[in-house]
């Protein structure tokens, strides 16, 4: 059983994914099915590298979003099987390609492609998942689809690039930050959501809806995972405490740090982010001062307004065992947090 999270204005929700899961199950057993047969190739390297990741045991929570969406539209076809393994096959790409880029070794608890292949091995494949992507898309013979997704992968391509320019930076503003998680996360699952009403033919002030639901769960989501990398919780959800930290990645604890702190507090922000001067002891004392000015806290709570908007958008729709599973994601995605 799941815990119940409170939103704004009274709200509350199971947090859980367990409803998402059922409901979705049969339709993403499908799903998995075209992921292992898009991901093959004559070339060798590209299935053995490709399913290391794609059998890591990530959640698929993308993937789901454009099923439950289409399916709390009414969709009764095919197309959002496609739909969803497209998002997935983009999501996966970009996972390949942020690992390059942000040097990680590890990756859901195991290591990184790039430490395994190399970096050049993991870039191309992920290009060539994004290829297969986008022919799943034109398979559906949906124009609007085909649009909503490209512009989320030139939004997310953007974002990256955008973050590069803000890495490292302790002037990063809070909207500076926002920018990028909207792109780099929100963009996907905005994206992911929406098209599951297009692809059920619904008017414009659905898929808006849509939309908008994606977008700040995107946020929440990308929010939660910020706190999370100063917290022991982190560990158990497969990744190492800390990345961020030693990436000398600029997320929104960070900026709530330095904005609050004393003078010597930026200057051990800027030894530690901008000149990249790290020793033992340093993730532990970031860490003391993201708790002494409620930086990771306000980070959760900000996480948790977001939640409330998605779960706002999704008010025009009836009830349905789809909405209370949608909404139950939610709530799910703030409960790491906790």
């Amino acid at each position: 059983m799941g815990v119940v999270i409170a939103f704004e204005g009274g709200q509350r929700q199971t947090a859980s994914l367990d409803s998402l899961v059922a409901l979705t199950n049969s339709d993403m057993a499908l799903v998995n099915e075209f992921i292992m047969e898009k991901a093959q190739s004559h070339v060798e390297l590209i299935p053995e590298l490709a399913g290391h990741l794609i059998n890591s045991g990530g959640k698929r929570i993308r993937p789901m979003l454009t099923i439950a969406a289409a399916r709390m539209c009414g969709y009764t076809g095919l197309h959002h099987l496609k739909l969803a393994m497209s998002v997935e096959f983009m999501h996966t790409a970009t996972l390949l390609h942020d690992d390059v880029v942000d040097e990680s070794d590890l990756r859901r608890g195991k290591q990184a492609a790039r430490v395994i292949w190399g970096n050049q091995a993991s870039v191309l494949v992920g290009d060539y998942l994004l290829g297969q992507a986008f022919k799943m898309m034109v398979e559906t013979g949906s124009l609007d689809c085909l649009r909503i997704l490209s512009e989320a992968a030139c939004t997310i391509a953007e974002g990256e690039v955008l973050q590069l320019s803000v890495s490292q930076d302790t002037s990063t503003t809070e909207d500076s930050y926002l920018k990028v998680v909207g792109a780099k996360t929100a963009a996907l699952f905005s994206a992911a959501a929406k098209v599951g009403g297009v692809i059920a033919g619904k008017p414009r002030n659905a898929q808006e809806a849509l939309e908008s639901f994606g977008r700040n769960l995107g946020i929440a989501f990308q929010l939660v995972d910020d706190a999370l990398d100063y917290s022991g919780k982190q560990a158990t959800l497969g990744k190492s405490v800390g990345d961020d930290f030693r990436e000398r990645k600029i997320t929104l604890p960070v900026v709530l740090s330095f904005r609050r702190g004393a003078e010597e507090e930026r200057n051990f922000w800027k030894r530690v982010m901008e000149d990249g001067n790290q020793t033992d002891d340093d993730l532990i004392y970031a860490t003391k001062l993201m708790e002494r000015h409620g930086a990771i806290a306000d980070t959760i709570e900000r996480a948790r307004h977001y939640g409330s908007m998605a779960c706002d958008a999704l008010a025009i729709f009836p009830d349905s065992e789809w909405k209370t599973a949608l909404l139950e994601s939610v709530a799910f995605c703030i409960s790491r947090a906790h």
